[in-house]
């Protein structure tokens, strides 16, 4: 009831009203061709319903006016693709004749109700009524008069009652297809995965340049050695440049920029994560073996990642310590391992942060693992990255 008495001030209710008068045209049309004839329009339509974009038509209609936008929400209910299978046609075949039936009755109310009400107001004034007037009876001038606003109420009552069946309907024939509910299910996983690896990109990159910046002003200002301070900002402008170049790269991606984004590190530029650790202090002894520039695309990518947040993580806990990096590629895998001494003060879980989560995702992503914890008093990152399942 409280619907009923709210549905003259949602627009929604002359939307669909207009959404139901649209096939009188049609209707229109051929009654002025042919009258005799009134169900033809029924058969014209079905070839139509065979041509799939006459769905995509049908559906932005609907979605534009039976299930307009509400709080900037847009109801995916109704699909606004073509036809792409044999049973979406027969879908928006069926589609097609049952809105032409509840339009034939849409303009029966629309027509006769209005009429009602003025041959009423004509009764109620003494005005005599038309040779073929709407009304089944002729009510006294008083009852008339009380009687005249009834058919309006009841259009309104009919248009809300049509509006909300040809919009079930509509979500049932024109609704998406079970094709097009796994294509919206894959590309919003999709979404949800560029938005965790954009996370994890951020928090490497831009993590690692902070903190290598952080161990470096330390260093500087406990060193007071001006030469040592001149390296310590050259290395805190190197560091920060590159990750500039990764925080525009992800902005794009972010943005939908048309413009392609940088290319993402390689495992072929470790030297540059390797300098940027000896410049804060750490004593890394690095071991590169295999031809990494010719690492697949994935695997390059992640592997510096996985790099640059184990060395990250050593500067960021445990300082200038030495460091073992040993990145060997060979025919089926990359192995990838960072070791370092680990101070008694430093707490140890196995479960850790969200960069050894991150490491580990990396590494699941594709099909391989990575194992971080203590091994022999000492703090590893190994990364184990199959080559042949990338390829």
């Amino acid at each position: 009831m409280i619907r009923m008495l709210r549905a003259p001030l949602r627009p929604v209710t002359y939307s669909r009203w207009l959404h139901l008068c649209v096939p009188l045209l049609l209707l229109a049309v051929w009654m002025f061709i042919n009258p005799r004839w009134p169900w033809m329009p029924l058969l014209i339509v079905i070839p139509f319903g065979f041509v799939p974009w006459v769905r995509l038509a049908e559906g932005l209609q609907a979605r534009f006016l039976l299930t307009p936008r509400e709080d900037g929400v847009e109801d995916d209910t109704i699909s606004g693709r073509p036809s792409a299978h044999w049973g979406d046609r027969w879908r928006t075949v069926l589609w097609l004749e049952i809105r032409l039936l509840v339009a034939g009755a849409a303009m029966f109310a629309t027509v006769m109700l209005p009429v009602m009400s003025v041959e009423l107001v004509a009764t109620a004034l003494g005005q005599p009524l038309t040779d073929d007037p709407a009304l089944p009876f002729t009510p006294p001038r008083w009852a008339a008069a009380l009687l005249a606003p009834v058919p309006l109420v009841v259009l309104l009552v009919v248009v809300v009652l049509l509006g909300e069946v040809i919009t079930t309907i509509a979500r049932r024939l024109l609704g998406p297809s079970a094709a097009e509910r796994l294509t919206v299910l894959e590309a919003r996983t999709e979404q949800l995965l560029e938005r965790t690896r954009i996370a994890r990109e951020l928090h490497d990159s831009i993590g690692h340049a902070l903190t290598v910046a952080v161990v470096q002003a330390g260093a500087a200002r406990a060193a007071g050695d001006p030469e040592f301070t001149d390296r310590a900002l050259n290395a805190i402008e190197e560091t920060g440049r590159a990750a500039l170049e990764d925080l525009e790269r992800v902005l794009l991606v972010l943005r939908e920029s048309s413009r392609p984004p940088s290319q993402r590190p390689t495992l072929a530029e470790a030297d540059r994560l390797l300098e940027s650790a000896r410049a804060s202090g750490a004593e890394v002894d690095a071991e590169l073996i295999g031809p990494l520039e010719k690492l697949p695309g994935p695997v390059t990518r992640e592997g510096y990642r996985i790099l640059q947040e184990a060395l990250t993580n050593v500067l960021r806990h445990c300082g200038p310590v030495p460091v073992r990096v040993r990145v060997e590629m060979t025919g089926r895998r990359l192995l990838l391992e960072v070791t370092n001494p680990m101070p008694e003060r430093v707490a140890v879980t196995s479960g850790g942060g969200s960069g050894l989560r991150g490491m580990r995702e990396r590494a699941a992503l594709l099909g391989g693992e990575a194992e971080t914890g203590p091994h022999e008093d000492a703090w590893r990152v190994r990364a184990r990255l199959p080559l042949e399942r990338i390829r």
